[in-house]
């Protein structure tokens, strides 16, 4: 008998250090075909999105150059970054939900790594080398004709795929249709563009053609939070030890239901043994549930031998959903909810703030006090607008505005420089000027004020 998976090392490493290759064999069954329908759809999601257009604008443009930003529909500056604050934590929290609940849900049927893992990498290379059993005796194999020949047919498409995610990765950053004519143009005309999508590619293709599991295994930080997140309620996939054991031949009588078959370890992505309880490779794949289910159908045996279901659940046949820790999980994203409504509701279709020029603040003659400023105008909706300057009448203020009318496409931004006078006699510390901006069609309007320097 083979080496079998333990509590003690990781099977995707050998005794010494040298990497041991998975090979999952497959498995059909009802969770499978629900992930594979997950997968199809955030797929698609994930290659059309940037295609799409919302208001004009990309679903999603992270457009990092120009500081300008696009989320369905909203449009977005540099100065709105930290309501990405909101979205991230609130991403999280939503994990730590999802987590305390249902476990590594996520990680088996939503996380991208996996998603591309076994919805496109694997089915590749079974259409092309075929079964476990057949990768494994062509891993065995020196190399000859065929080997070469299924090798090379699969790095190839591994190739392609990588070089299609990586370029589908960077228009959400630089827009599809800038992506497509960088495609299709020199090199030299994108090298930014160029350089990232070489090293993306070889990260891509190194990782789903080698690193494989050693990713959530090693590198990925959400696994490691498991024990944080995880009690006596959460759902995992678990096996019923109750049930199962002890283990034996199907033939023999005295035994639990398990045959111990491996048929659960066979299929498992990380090469793990559920039967030896929770453990950190677990992604919740379901893989084992359906073959366990599979074997318990052909033997006249009830399914369920390994399930979903919560350590309570396994021991004492009660599942808990609703518990100390998801009202405070809800109690935060309450809280982040409420924070970010109310940052977006007031935050300002458009920004106008008096600055001071640089150099001296003001100058003094005997009969007037003059300040240098600039109005710093941000245009933050998704399309262009005209926008008006005009000064607020104020007792001795002169406001000399040499541009009061400007135009401002959607994320523009200007700098236009004015000049205010107070008469000398009615100047004292502390005095402010106002500028009301407003749009052209009057639908908008803010008022801009600075307090004037001066002497004291």
């Amino acid at each position: 008998m083979g080496r079998r998976p333990d509590l003690d090392s990781l099977y995707c490493l050998n005794a010494d250090g040298s990497r041991n290759t998975i090979h999952t064999a497959d498995v059909h069954g009802r969770f499978q075909t629900r992930k594979k329908i997950v997968w199809a759809i955030l797929i698609a999601i994930w290659v059309v999105l940037p295609w799409v257009k919302v208001g004009g604008h990309p679903t999603i443009l992270i457009d990092i150059e120009h500081r300008s930003f696009y989320l369905f529909g909203a449009t977005l500056n540099a100065q709105d970054f930290y309501l990405a604050f909101f979205l991230l934590t609130g991403i999280g929290i939503t994990l730590f939900v999802v987590s305390s609940v249902f476990g590594r849900i996520w990680c088996g049927y939503s996380c991208p790594h996996t998603v591309f893992l076994e919805g496109v990498y694997r089915r590749i290379e079974r259409w092309v080398e075929g079964t476990s059993q057949q990768r494994k005796r062509l891993k065995e194999l020196p190399w000859n004709a065929e080997k070469l020949r299924k090798r090379g047919l699969k790095l190839v498409l591994f190739l392609a795929v990588s070089l299609f995610l990586s370029h589908n990765f960077l228009s959400y950053f630089l827009g599809a249709h800038e992506v497509l004519a960088a495609i299709v143009g020199s090199p030299t005309k994108h090298p930014t563009a160029f350089t990232f999508v070489v090293i993306a590619t070889v990260i891509i293709f190194a990782n789903f053609t080698w690193f494989r599991e050693q990713l959530c295994i090693v590198i990925c930080p959400y696994g490691r939070l498991q024990g944080v997140l995880y009690d006596r309620d959460t759902i995992n996939v678990a096996y019923d030890s109750k049930r199962g054991e002890p283990r034996g031949r199907y033939t023999d009588s005295g035994h639990g239901d398990c045959i111990d078959c491996l048929r659960c370890v066979a299929v498992c992505p990380t090469g793990i043994d559920i039967r030896n309880g929770t453990q950190l490779e677990c992604v919740g794949c379901a893989n084992c549930i359906d073959a366990c289910d599979d074997v318990m159908t052909k033997l006249g045996r009830p399914t369920g031998l390994v399930r979903y279901d919560s350590q309570n659940g396994i021991e004492n046949g009660v599942r808990r959903i609703l518990r100390p820790r998801l009202y405070f999980y809800a109690f935060l994203v309450l809280v982040g909810m409420s924070v970010f409504s109310v940052a977006v509701f007031r935050r300002a279709p458009f920004e106008a703030n008096l600055l001071r020029q640089l150099g001296t603040p003001y100058e003094v003659t005997d009969s007037i006090v003059k300040n240098g400023l600039q109005l710093h105008l941000v245009n933050k909706q998704p399309e262009a607008h005209v926008f008006l300057l005009e000064p607020k009448a104020q007792p001795g203020l002169r406001f000399t505005v040499p541009q009061p009318r400007v135009e401002l496409a959607s994320l523009g931004d200007v700098r236009i420089p004015l000049w205010i006078e107070v008469d000398r006699s009615l100047w004292k510390p502390g005095t402010k000027a106002e500028l009301v901006v407003r749009t052209e069609d009057g639908s908008l309007s803010r008022v801009a004020e600075i307090v004037l320097a001066g002497p004291r």
